[in-house]
């Protein structure tokens, strides 16, 4: 499952959800006002798409974290595991995403089993969600 849970561009969950689409996996957003249009404007699926509503994002990594699932945070931090390192989820798995600009809140870095990195030689602190969270997908799903 991919969490964008702090979204800053809403064409980056409709480019995310035909992702998750492809990997087999479901995404899980908040319930901001202008997320629904966004997914609507994005989705180009022919079918139903599987989109989980969140609306306490640290409480639901809790309870899901609690259930068992794996939380796998994208984020560089000290101590994150590289990409190319990440093994292939084996259970039920959620790729938490943070904002574009300030990352996964203080308030839910606890949350998280594992923090994942992904390296980068540019200048840029970031890529954007969407293909942060794609890669990462690809990766957990076993498919690179």
């Amino acid at each position: 499952m991919a969490a964008p849970l702090w979204p800053l561009h809403g064409a980056n969950l409709g480019t995310l959800l035909r992702t998750c689409d492809a990997v087999g996996a479901c995404l899980a957003v908040p319930r901001f006002p202008w997320v629904p249009e966004a997914l609507r404007r994005g989705n180009t699926l022919r079918r139903p798409a599987c989109v989980h509503w969140v609306h306490d994002p640290p409480g639901w990594l809790a309870r899901e974290r609690t259930a068992g699932t794996r939380v796998v945070g994208v984020e560089l931090a000290e101590g994150a595991v590289r990409l190319a390192d990440l093994p292939a989820a084996r259970g039920r798995t959620i790729a938490v995403l943070g904002h574009e600009q300030t990352g996964i809140p203080p308030d839910a870095l606890d949350f998280l089993d594992t923090v994942v990195e992904i390296p980068m030689v540019g200048t840029g602190a970031s890529l954007n969600v969407a293909v942060a969270g794609s890669l990462v997908l690809y990766k957990l799903a076993g498919l690179l």
